[in-house]
């Protein structure tokens, strides 16, 4: 079987995050860069490096019943050659939901190859909320550095 060629970044996340939504370890995979330097560092967790150990631990988090679905926000998108960094929030809703769990932040980084463009870095972390709901990012004005 031939993996799908994705022309562009955008093309590549938004498979990744179809892939998420269904659960799908194939697809998921077939996002990723057939490479062993891919890295995974999912909220809270420990760097996951290799394409074994990278397919494994998304083998992991889709073994649940439930299924999660994402609105995105990106916040910054960059390509240069054969790379591409995406800077966004996660808005995760599961079954149910009528408001999205705390976001969560992560980067996306894609490499350009002979088959389109592929990730080799999906990065993501719990974005820090304060007891009013806002992030610290909401406030006019307030700069973290």
């Amino acid at each position: 079987m031939n993996a799908p060629a994705y022309p562009t970044p955008d093309d590549a996340e938004d498979a990744f995050y179809r892939a998420f939504e269904l659960a799908a370890v194939d697809t998921m995979m077939s996002v990723w860069a057939d490479d062993d330097r891919i890295a995974c560092i999912h909220p809270m967790g420990k760097i996951v490096t290799g394409l074994a150990a990278v397919r494994d631990s998304w083998a992991q988090l889709f073994d649940g019943d439930q299924r999660m679905h994402f609105k995105i926000q990106h916040h910054q998108r960059r390509v240069d050659d054969d790379f591409a960094v995406h800077m966004l929030t996660e808005n995760i809703y599961l079954p149910g939901d009528t408001q999205p769990r705390p976001p969560i932040l992560a980067t996306n980084i894609y490499r350009r190859t002979d088959n389109g463009w592929r990730m080799i870095l999906h990065h993501s972390s719990p974005s820090v909320i304060d007891a009013g709901g806002r992030r610290p990012d909401d406030s006019p004005g307030h700069h973290l550095h």
